[in-house]
Parts: structure tokens; sequence; C-alpha cells
């Protein structure tokens, strides 16, 4: 069992490489955001202009190898004239999912509240629930995103060999440990569990899996524990 003093130490590092990593992203300034370790969880802190910056801060906070988690407390304040009125951004919202090639935007609903943008409907594929997702949190004038979108496949998996195909298409992925990874399949449904080393990691695996045909939903139960040098 490690010590105080060793998970402190490893904190204060995990804190230092996320610090670092927001300095070398180029869409937030590092003196926008606060960081707070406390065992490989991430607490991210302050104010910044954009929901953009937001979302950035959040995913540069993610690649850190160590970190187990990030809860991402920062607050979104436009500044004058950026600002943008509920009309204009459910219309913005609009043009950049019927631009999306990948997003079905006629499958979807958009509702904007106090520049809050909600999004329901169902698609396919994840890869579809997500494209819709990225392509709002870049629009000026929005304070969030809540992603309601369903995945509604087309077809049924073959729970017989999807199990065993999933297996194989992790294997064939340099970024992921399959041979740490369990994977099981009820239905539509793909359950995850087992080892991996990093956040990154984790949502690779998630990510390889959502591309498996039929699926609805996977709950991924992976573990993450860092390898401490």
């Amino acid at each position: 069992m490690a010590s105080i003093s060793t998970i402190n130490r490893t904190d204060q590092d995990i804190r230092s490489a996320v610090l670092d990593e927001l300095d070398w992203e180029p869409r937030v300034q590092p003196h926008e955001i606060g960081v707070t370790v406390a065992e490989g969880v991430v607490t991210l802190t302050g104010r910044v202009d954009s929901y953009a910056k937001k979302w950035a801060a959040e995913r540069a906070a993610h690649r850190v190898t160590q970190v187990r988690a990030v809860a991402n407390d920062v607050a979104v304040r436009l500044v004058t004239g950026a600002e943008r009125t509920d009309p204009e951004i459910a219309g913005a919202v609009e043009h950049a999912l019927q631009w999306h090639a990948f997003v079905p935007v006629e499958q979807l609903d958009v509702t904007v509240s106090e520049g809050w943008v909600t999004l329901h409907g169902e698609v396919e594929w994840e890869y579809q629930r997500r494209a819709a997702e990225e392509s709002v949190n870049r629009l000026s004038g929005v304070r969030g995103v809540s992603n309601g979108i369903s995945v509604r496949p087309a077809t049924r998996p073959d729970g017989a060999t999807l199990a065993n195909r999933i297996v194989d298409a992790l294997a064939r992925n340099r970024a992921t440990a399959a041979e740490q990874v369990t994977v099981r399949v009820h239905g539509d449904t793909v359950l995850l569990g087992g080892l991996v080393h990093s956040m990154p990691e984790r949502a690779e695996v998630e990510r390889v899996v959502w591309s498996a045909p039929g699926i609805r939903e996977v709950q991924n139960h992976i573990a993450v524990a860092p390898v401490l040098r």
C-alpha cells in the first residue's frame, strides 16, 4: 500500500504535468485555469470566455498519464460582444449540424436556454452522437452542452462472434493493452472490465468498441491504475 507521502508526491507530479499540458494547449491560457489533484483525480477551476476553452482544458487534462478522472468546474463567462441570443445560437447550431458530414441532422432536436444547448434525438452510431456534440462545442456564445442523443442501431449484433471481433480490433490498436481488457456482450450492450494505465487509453478502448455494429450501449468498468515511476 502506498504511503501518504508517496500519494502526495504523485499528485504533485500530476498537477505539474497538467499545468504543463495546459501551457502547451494553444486554445487556453494557463493562468485562466486552476488545478488541484487528489489521489489522481484532477479538479479544474477558474473562468474562461467560451465553452470551447472549457472543453479544451478538460481534454488537455485527460491526456496526462496517471490522471484517473477529471472534474471540470471551470465557469464560462462570456465577454461583452461574444454573447448571443438563444435564437441566434439555435440557428448557429442548426447550421453547424447541417454542415457536418457525419451528423444526421434531420433526426435531431435542438433546444437552447440562456446559452445552454441541449441535443435530443436518435442516431445509428456513437460517432454520430459525438460528432454532433463536438460541432456545438466550438460555437461562439455557447455556455454549455447537454448531449441527450440516443444510439439506436439499425441492426442487431451477432453476440456469438461480436466479442471476439471486438477483442481482435483492440489487439490491432497500438494505443490499447488488449490483453488486460475483458469484453462481454449481452444483446446490444457491451460490458468492459479490466485494467489500463491512463484515461486516454480507457477512452480509446471505448471508442474502438463503439465501432462494433449494432451496439446501443457500452458500460465501461475499466479501472485506471497508472504506472508509478
